[in-house]
């Protein structure tokens, strides 16, 4: 049974003060079912996700007591599209017709904390800190730039495209157009990634309607079709933010995995992709997630970024809302903002940042730690 998604909403990522994480995924509930004109008693059932906010199933104390199924997912980065491979499972199986999946958070200002117990770790492993994100990322890129000739130059552009998107994004949370000197000048955060380059932690909200794709044109005339939901985990060998030791082969990362699975699940191949969405904690990230998502070679990042190729106007745009660069990564709803944009894209209501040419099959990525990935793939 296909999976359509009917109606979606958004509340502006950013810092939204006096404004609770709860109160942001209801507003992103709420302009979701009017976009499906549906209301909360039509939903059957409900997954929510957030990592930092209030617990998801008490909204609805906020959008209706209907008795609704409400099951709370908590995913790392991966919490938005975990909630919404899990609404896509219970449509997917016959059980239900109709339902949503919402994710929101409010993170505390200041760079993500992680708690390496909480993850199977010592808690030595943060005292000689090994858990600082940032300084993983840096290791992990300048690994890469070495093995596959990637550039600074690119690193520089992959942010520059970003903002440039961003600031035609009116839900995004930085608005600002940076030049290439701009972001090349930074301050220098973990080498070779400078301060413009990484996203931080936010605030917002995203929801999604989904149905049985039978039933679509019931609610909608521009129905986009959810064709694949994966999520995977790590493999022995893969090197990810909580790896203590490197194997003497290394394993592809979860993120080959989930592309691949998703491509066979949608019966597409990376060519037939007309505008995707990356995960871009931080510009190196959005550069090895092009190759890992099968989009191009290791290596032939820099002619793309060069050539513009992930422009709007380019061969394969990415990120055309400004990815998680300009808007941030609240994570219980950073997945789902990825699925917001692509249904946006091939529903054709991108406005000034829409992709040209009349896109009809979408991609969306993310991952984060400890080594989670998760894929769609939309049409229309």
């Amino acid at each position: 049974m296909d999976v359509a998604i009917i109606g979606i909403g958004i509340h502006p990522f950013g810092r939204t003060d006096g404004v609770t994480g709860l109160e942001q995924g209801v507003h992103a509930a709420r302009l979701a079912l009017e976009d499906a004109g549906l209301g909360w008693q039509d939903m059957q059932f409900a997954y929510g996700g957030t990592g930092a906010a209030e617990s998801p199933d008490t909204m609805v104390s906020k959008l209706g007591l209907t008795g609704l199924q409400f099951i709370n997912v908590k995913n790392g980065c991966a919490t938005g599209g975990s909630a919404l491979q899990s609404a896509y499972m219970a449509i997917k199986s016959g059980m239900f017709d109709v339902g949503v999946a919402v994710g929101f958070d409010k993170h505390p200002r200041g760079a993500f904390t992680v708690d390496p117990e909480g993850s199977g770790l010592g808690k030595w492993y943060g005292d000689i800190g090994m858990a600082l994100t940032p300084q993983f990322f840096g290791m992990k890129i300048q690994r890469y730039m070495h093995e596959f000739g990637i550039s600074e130059d690119t690193l520089t552009r992959v942010a520059v495209k970003n903002f440039k998107n961003g600031a035609m994004n009116e839900n995004a949370w930085r608005r600002e157009a940076f030049t290439f000197e701009q972001v090349a000048e930074s301050p220098m955060v973990a080498d070779p990634l400078r301060k413009y380059m990484f996203c931080s932690p936010a605030e917002g909200g995203c929801a999604m309607i989904l149905c049985r794709a039978d039933k679509a044109k019931q609610y909608t005339s521009n129905p986009v079709f959810l064709k694949a939901a994966v999520v995977k985990t790590r493999n022995f060998g893969s090197f990810e933010v909580f790896s203590q030791n490197q194997a003497l082969e290394r394993a592809d990362s979860p993120t080959v995995q989930a592309s691949q699975a998703a491509f066979e699940m949608a019966g597409v191949g990376p060519e037939d992709i007309d505008v995707a969405q990356l995960q871009d904690t931080e510009s190196g990230a959005e550069i090895m997630h092009m190759s890992e998502n099968g989009f191009c070679a290791d290596g032939d990042q820099e002619q793309w970024l060069a050539e513009g190729r992930t422009e709007i106007d380019g061969q394969l745009p990415v990120n055309t809302d400004g990815g998680c660069i300009a808007n941030g990564e609240p994570i219980g709803a950073s997945g789902l903002r990825q699925v917001y944009e692509i249904a946006l894209q091939l529903r054709g209501g991108a406005g000034q940042r829409q992709v040209p040419n009349d896109p009809k099959v979408g991609y969306t990525h993310v991952s984060g730690a400890p080594g989670l990935s998760g894929v769609t793939i939309l049409s229309r």
